[in-house]
């Protein structure tokens, strides 16, 4: 059976324009729910595919739905700027996936239901970086803390201190000072490293 085109008018003032089969949304489609919008793909009356989720505000959503829900690989994206990319499980952050805030800051790594857990780098815009393990948003377990070009004091309540050591960028890396994601400027010859255990 082929699918028709057509306009529903909901009694609520939602509205739905696009493809149908079976007296069901199917196919491409555009619905309108309170000023969100969605536009993309549906099966059996729920967004199934590919698809893009926009709100008043700017914000939006892009990429893979299953069964109505955020799901398979997506972008998210606020109005203040932030945004992630990566896994969505349950129309949330499950997975790999790379969440960069308003200011700057970025993480990259493992995420489980919406939170930072597992394996994951943390970067700040000046050069700072933590590398380590996540559980429910914190640091917990064995991290990295390093600075570029400089030693500098780190504090947090329930981290503990463990060693302090140097790494000779031309020792370790040659003369490839663009290691470390191009934070080491043509000036630096050593990283901060500082080790921390997190409980």
């Amino acid at each position: 059976m082929q699918n028709i085109k057509g306009t529903m008018y909901h009694i609520d003032g939602d509205i739905y324009e696009g493809e149908w089969l079976n007296n069901k949304a199917n196919g491409e489609g555009k619905f309108i729910h309170k000023g969100i919008i969605y536009e993309g793909q549906w099966k059996n009356d729920k967004q199934n595919g590919h698809g893009k989720e926009s709100w008043k505000d700017g914000s939006y959503y892009e990429d893979d739905f299953v069964n109505g829900k955020k799901e398979g690989k997506g972008k998210f994206v606020w109005a203040d700027g932030s945004s992630y990319e990566g896994d969505f499980k349950d129309n949330t952050f499950n997975g790999k996936g790379k969440y960069i805030w308003e200011n700057k800051r970025e993480y990259i790594g493992d995420w489980v239901n919406g939170k930072m857990e597992g394996k994951g780098v943390f970067t700040w815009p000046d050069g700072r970086r933590f590398e380590g393990n996540y559980v429910n948003d914190k640091k917990e377990g064995y991290g990295e803390y390093l600075k570029e070009c400089g030693k500098m004091g780190y504090k947090m309540e329930k981290g503990k201190y463990m060693t302090l050591k140097k790494i000779n960028l031309k020792k370790e890396y040659g003369r490839k000072e663009k290691g470390f994601n191009g934070l080491i400027n043509s000036k630096c010859k050593y990283f901060i490293v500082y080790i921390f255990v997190f409980f």
